[in-house]
């Protein structure tokens, strides 16, 4: 591949890696809109529709038989089993926090989850943290800290985000398995649960699905949409961009986040909550300007 195909799959790369961000802003205005239906229930359709979009893609990709061959591999299928519970609850919290007019404290997790990667590298994995992730770790605890202390609250949501999304990672880091397939196993092990869901509500005439109108049917319908393809997307960009690019833009979907919360969905920030995120973001700029210094001396490192 010449210089010119790189190029151009660079720039592929940063087209979907900001596509998928920019869908992953604006998840909360989709979840908005969806507030007035149970949580299970909208956790339910996200999790049926989802495996009916990702087999369907699969399928057009030609690739759903070598997704289901995976079922054959045990250790494979009860590894994506836990990490699907993983990400359920992690799904579960967003979807309760945003219909709970909090998304930005979700927010606050997305933005601290990289600090907690680097921790869980440190435990899982033996990665030894350098001076500067220290100090941004460090510098994201006390803004945690101070939030407790002078807001009297602890940030729950937050911290189980933040926490859950990076035990995921972990936990996919360790299965051999690309990122679309892994998704269609953990739904297919959630299916069961979403449809006995769906049915018990039905039963008890509770499904709200049947008696709303088309607009709120038709979101309904479109939760694995909104699921499955901003992950593809970010699969797309993740195979072209170097991984610290990939970090530095993974900011922009809480960013986003953050200001329709504050600007459009008007929920408060005052001077002592908005202290918690300015400590984050330092830590997180320190965070990102080590990553790019160590990349930088690398790349100095092979070109002698």
């Amino acid at each position: 591949m010449n210089n010119t195909d790189l190029s151009q799959e660079h720039k592929k790369g940063v087209y979907y890696a900001l596509a998928a961000f920019l869908m992953w802003g604006l998840v909360p205005v989709y979840f908005k809109s969806v507030a007035h239906i149970d949580e299970f229930e909208v956790i339910a359709h996200r999790i049926v529709w989802s495996c009916v979009f990702l087999a369907l893609f699969l399928l057009v990709k030609r690739q759903l038989f070598e997704a289901l061959a995976l079922l054959k591999r045990p250790a494979i299928v009860y590894g994506l089993g836990l990490s699907a519970l993983v990400i359920s609850i992690n799904w579960l919290v967003f979807i309760w926090a945003v219909a709970q007019d909090r998304i930005v404290e979700t927010t606050l997790g997305y933005f601290i989850n990289p600090l907690i990667n680097i921790l869980f590298g440190m435990a899982f994995f033996g990665e030894r943290m350098r001076p500067m992730q220290w100090a941004a770790v460090s510098l994201a605890a006390v803004g945690v800290v101070y939030q407790i202390v002078l807001l009297g609250e602890l940030p729950w949501v937050a911290l189980v985000l933040a926490n859950s999304f990076a035990l995921y990672g972990v936990l996919r880091k360790k299965i051999t398995v690309d990122s679309i397939s892994g998704l269609f196993i953990e739904t297919l092990w959630l299916l069961p649960f979403a449809v006995g869901y769906m049915l018990w509500l039905f039963s008890g005439h509770q499904l709200q699905f049947l008696s709303e109108g088309s607009p709120t049917v038709y979101l309904l319908l479109c939760a694995g949409i909104v699921t499955s393809l901003p992950l593809i997307a970010f699969a797309a960009g993740a195979r072209r961009l170097s991984l610290t690019l990939i970090g530095l833009l993974q900011y922009i979907g809480p960013s986003i986040a953050f200001l329709i919360a504050v600007f459009y969905y008007d929920e408060p920030m005052n001077m002592e909550r908005l202290t918690t995120f300015i400590l984050i973001w330092i830590a997180l700029a320190l965070f990102s300007i080590e990553g790019l210094l160590v990349q930088r001396k690398k790349r100095q490192v092979l070109s002698v």
